[in-house]
C-alpha cells in the first residue's frame, strides 16, 4: 500500500506557481470586503443545469506516493453538451490591465478542477473559464480555453513533479518523528510534585478533543508538562500539529529549550518560532518593497528551495536558525518563518497568529485545525489582548487629509474620504468636546467606510504608493471587519477634541469570539501561574460547562517565602500620606534583609513621588527606576543590575503590570524579594466603567470583573517573580489594607495566606 499525501487544489498550484517578489506593503484584500459577494453574484446568474461550489477529489499516484487532491470548484456549467469549469476571482484592479496571461496560477487552479472532473466523468474535452469581477463596478471579464484530457495529464504530471520533493521530505520527516516519539521518555529523572497529574490531564484533554483550564503555579514545570504529552499525542496519531501560543519572548525561549531537551533525548520533531517582523528584519527600515529590500525582491522564486534546505537539516527552527537560512537563500526571515509554520509539526508564536482576524493562519484548512492542539501559556494576558484584537478605531483627521490630497487627482477617493469626514463631523456636532460610550454601531459611517475602501483599494492595487492612503485604508478595513462582529458585547467610544474625532469599536467581552475561534481546533489548553480566580478566566476566555479544569498545588514549601502585609491605604486620595511610611518600610526591609528587591507601583506618578523622596535621603543601597517606553537595550540594562550579587543591596522601582512584573526570571540570589504597593486596580475611567456596567447587566459583579480581578492578576504576577526555583527563598511585602479583607485574602495563593501584619519592623 502506497503512503498517502493529502493536499488542496489551491495549496498545490500555489506551491508550484508562486514566483516574483513580496509586494510593497499592499495586497488586494477585496476578498475581505466584497470578494464573497462577487462570487455569489456570479453564481446567482448560473442556469438551472449549472452547479456552484462543487467538491472535487482525486488520487494521483506518483513514484512511491499517492496524492489525494481536493477542493471546491466555483462553478460547473453544463450547457448544450459542453462542460465549463468556472474559476471566479474578485479584484480591485482595473480589468483592462488583466490579460489571459496575468495570473497563471488561476489557470492552473481551473485546470486541476478540470482534470479531476474529466477523470471522474471519463470525458476528454472541457472548457476552463476565468471570470474576473471588479469589486466596485461589478464589471466582468472572462477568458476561456478548451483543454483536452491528454494535455491535462501532462500538466498534472509536471505539477506533481514540482511538489513531490517537498511531499517526500515531509513524509520522511513525519515517519522519523513518529518513530522517535514512540521511544521518547520524560526528559527528567522524575516528575515534580503534581507534575505527572498535570501532564496526564493535558494528554487526556487532547485525546478527548476537549478544553482544559489549568492554574499551574510557578515551578510546576508548565512548559515541559504541556509540550511532552502533546508531542506523545502526535506520535500516537491523536493530533497532527501543536501551536504553542504566548505573549512573552521568555516563554517562547522556554518552549524552544523544552523541545531541545527532548531532542537530546532522541526526539525528531520540526518546530518553527515566529518572531515579529520588526525584530527579525535584516534592513534598517522594515519596508517590504522589492526596490528597497533584496530579501523581498524575488522572494517567491527562492522560497521553495529555502524551505527544502532547512527542513532537510534542522528541527528546532528558532529566530537564529531561521535568520541563518534566510541570509543563505536571500529570503525575508519573517515571511520565511510563516511559510515554515505550515510545514512544521509545532509552531511557537504570539496569540495573534491564531486569534487575530487580521493575521491568523489563512492557509490552515478547517480539517487541519481539527487535528491541531493549542497550548496557550500565560493565558491571563489573552483577555486584554483579545479585546485589542477585536477592537478598531478611525480618526477624522486621516480622512480630511485624504480629501485634500486627492481633490482633482482621484474623484473616487476624494468623494468617499470627504463623505467619511462629513459623517464624522455630524458625530462631532452631536458629542461636542466630550467622550461618550454609545451602545450602537454607526451604520451610516459604516456605509461610507465601505465605499471608501472600494475606491482606495482600486487605487492602491493600481500601484499608488501614498503612505497616508495605505495607513488609512488598513485602519478603515479593520474597522469594517470588526463591525461584522458587533453585538451587545461591543460598545462604540466617541471622543472629540478640538477638530479631531475618534470613533472606536471596543470589544468589552471577547469570550464568544475566542470560543468561536478556539472551537475550530482539536483541543485547547489554557494555562497560567495566575489563572485566578479560575471561574473568572474560564468565563472571559470562552469556557463552557463541560470543559476540564485543574488547579495545581505549588511545588514549593510555604517556608520558602515570608509574606508581610503593611495595612496602609494606597487609594488615590491617600497616597500623599503613604510616601514616608513606604520609604521607611523599604529602608527597614533592606537593612534587615539585605539583597536585591523589586518594588511595584500602581502608577508612574506614585512611583515617581516615592523615588524622589528616596533620593532626598542617604541610601544604603543602589536605586534604579523604570522609565516609560523603555527600549529593549534599556530593559536589558535594568535587569543586568540584578545579575551581580554583591555586598551592596539593590532596589528597583517598577510599574505593576509592566515589562518587569512578568516574563522575567531572576533565580537564586538575583532577587531577594518584592514589594507590591496597592491591589493593582486599573485606572478608573470611561472604558472600565462601561465594562463594569456591561458585566453588571449580564448578572455578574461588574466592579470585580472590570477592576478587582484584572488588578489582582497584576499582583499575583508581580509576586510570582520571587520564588522561581526549588532552592529560592525570599520576602514578599503587600502594601494595602484591602489585603486584610476576606475578598482579597481568598484571592491570594495558598502559600501567601500565612502572612504577618507589619507593625514597624521585619523579623
Amino acid at each position: 500500500m502506497m503512503d498517502a499525501v493529502k493536499i488542496s487544489v489551491r495549496s498545490l498550484v500555489e506551491y508550484a506557481y508562486r514566483s516574483g517578489s513580496i509586494d510593497s506593503g499592499f495586497k488586494s484584500t477585496s476578498s475581505l470586503v466584497e470578494g464573497t459577494k462577487a462570487h455569489q453574484t456570479i453564481q446567482k446568474t448560473y442556469e438551472e443545469s449549472d452547479f456552484a461550489e462543487v467538491f472535487l477529489q482525486t488520487s494521483y499516484p506518483y513514484e512511491n506516493l499517492e496524492y489525494w487532491i481536493e477542493g471546491r470548484c466555483d462553478g460547473l456549467l453544463l450547457r448544450n453538451d459542453t462542460v465549463t469549469i468556472d474559476e471566479i476571482k474578485s479584484t480591485a484592479r482595473n480589468l483592462s490591465e488583466i490579460t489571459d496571461e496575468t495570473y497563471l496560477v488561476h489557470w492552473a487552479q481551473a485546470k486541476v478542477y478540470a482534470y479531476i472532473y474529466m477523470e471522474k466523468e471519463d470525458i476528454d474535452r472541457v472548457t476552463v473559464q476565468l471570470t474576473y469581477v471588479h469589486v466596485d463596478s461589478g464589471e466582468q471579464k472572462k477568458f476561456q480555453k478548451e483543454v483536452t484530457f491528454t494535455e491535462l495529464e501532462d500538466f498534472m504530471l509536471q505539477l506533481i513533479k514540482t511538489y513531490a520533493p517537498f511531499a517526500e521530505l515531509r513524509l520522511s520527516n513525519q515517519q522519523k518523528r513518529n518513530i522517535s516519539i514512540r521511544d521518547l521518555t520524560f526528559p527528567f529523572p522524575s516528575y515534580r510534585n503534581g507534575q505527572r497529574n498535570f501532564a496526564g490531564a493535558i494528554y487526556k484533554t487532547i485525546v478527548d478533543k476537549k478544553t482544559l483550564f489549568a492554574n499551574a503555579p510557578t515551578g510546576t514545570g508548565k512548559t515541559i508538562s504541556t509540550l511532552f504529552p502533546a508531542v506523545k499525542a502526535i506520535g500516537e496519531e491523536k493530533a497532527e500539529k501543536i501551536f504553542y501560543l504566548t505573549a512573552k519572548t521568555l516563554n517562547r525561549k522556554n518552549a524552544e529549550e523544552a523541545l531541545l531537551l527532548m531532542k537530546e533525548n532522541g526526539l525528531f520533531l520540526q518546530s518553527t518560532t515566529i518572531t515579529a517582523k520588526d525584530k527579525v528584519c535584516f534592513k534598517e527600515e522594515t519596508r517590504c518593497d522589492p526596490s528597497y529590500c533584496e530579501f523581498a525582491d524575488g522572494y517567491f522564486d527562492r522560497i521553495n528551495g529555502a524551505v527544502l534546505d532547512i527542513l532537510k537539516n534542522e528541527t528546532v527552527m528558532d529566530r537564529e536558525v531561521i535568520s541563518q537560512y534566510a541570509q543563505k537563500h536571500k529570503v525575508c526571515p519573517f515571511e520565511f518563518s510563516v511559510d515554515l509554520a505550515y510545514a512544521s509539526d509545532s509552531v511557537i508564536c504570539d496569540y495573534n497568529y491564531v486569534f487575530d482576524p487580521r493575521v491568523s493562519f489563512k492557509r490552515l484548512f478547517e480539517e487541519q485545525k481539527k487535528r491541531t492542539v493549542l497550548l496557550m501559556d500565560e493565558v491571563h494576558n489573552l483577555v486584554d489582548r483579545a479585546r485589542g484584537m477585536y477592537s478598531a478605531e478611525i480618526l477624522k483627521s486621516s480622512f480630511l487629509q485624504l480629501a485634500r490630497d486627492f481633490k482633482g487627482k482621484h474623484d473616487g477617493v476624494w468623494n468617499t474620504a470627504k463623505a467619511v469626514n462629513q459623517e464624522l463631523l455630524l458625530i462631532k456636532k452631536e458629542h461636542e468636546d466630550k467622550d461618550v460610550a454609545v451602545i450602537e454601531l454607526q451604520e451610516k459611517l459604516l456605509e461610507s467606510l465601505e465605499a471608501f475602501l472600494i475606491q482606495a483599494e482600486q487605487l492602491l492595487a493600481s500601484g499608488d504608493s501614498s503612505e497616508q492612503l495605505l495607513e488609512t485604508f488598513f485602519e478603515a478595513l479593520q474597522w469594517v471587519k470588526i463591525s461584522q462582529f458587533y453585538d451587545e458585547r461591543f460598545v462604540t467610544f466617541i471622543s472629540t477634541f478640538k477638530s479631531e474625532v475618534k470613533v472606536r469599536l471596543f470589544c468589552m467581552d471577547p469570550s464568544q469570539l475566542l470560543l468561536q475561534t478556539g472551537k475550530k481546533y482539536g483541543s485547547r489548553i489554557y494555562f497560567s501561574a495566575t489563572l485566578s480566580p479560575l471561574s473568572y478566566f474560564r468565563e472571559m476566555l470562552g469556557g463552557e460547562e463541560d470543559d476540564y479544569t485543574i488547579r495545581m498545588p505549588s511545588p514549593y514549601e510555604k517556608e520558602q517565602l515570608d509574606v508581610f502585609v503593611q495595612p496602609l491605604s494606597t487609594r488615590f486620595r491617600d497616597r500623599e500620606k503613604t510616601i514616608d511610611p513606604i520609604v521607611g518600610m523599604i529602608k527597614d526591609l533592606v537593612a534587615n534583609r539585605p539583597g536585591n528587591y523589586l518594588v511595584f507601583f500602581p502608577s508612574y506618578r506614585y512611583m515617581t513621588d516615592i523615588y524622589e523622596r528616596m533620593l532626598e535621603e542617604d541610601q544604603a543601597f543602589s536605586l534604579i527606576v523604570q522609565h516609560p517606553a523603555m527600549k529593549e537595550e534599556e530593559r536589558e540594562t535594568f535587569l543586568a543590575h540584578y545579575e551581580s550579587v554583591g555586598e551592596n543591596s539593590l532596589v528597583g522601582l517598577a510599574v505593576m503590570g509592566g515589562i518587569f512584573s512578568e516574563g522575567i526570571d531572576l533565580k537564586g540570589d538575583k532577587l531577594t524579594g518584592a514589594v507590591i504597593i496597592g491591589v493593582g486596580l486599573p485606572q478608573v475611567g470611561l472604558e472600565r466603567d462601561t465594562m463594569k456596567d456591561y458585566f453588571q447587566r449580564a448578572g455578574k459583579n461588574g466592579y470585580d470583573f472590570a477592576y478587582v480581578y484584572p488588578g489582582m492578576n497584576k499582583v499575583l504576577q508581580a509576586g510570582g517573580r520571587v520564588i522561581r526555583s526549588e532552592e529560592d527563598r525570599g520576602t514578599l511585602v503587600l502594601v494595602d489594607d484591602r489585603f486584610l479583607t476576606r475578598k482579597y485574602v481568598e484571592m491570594l495563593p495558598e502559600e501567601w495566606r500565612d502572612f504577618v501584619v507589619l507593625d514597624r519592623s521585619f523579623m
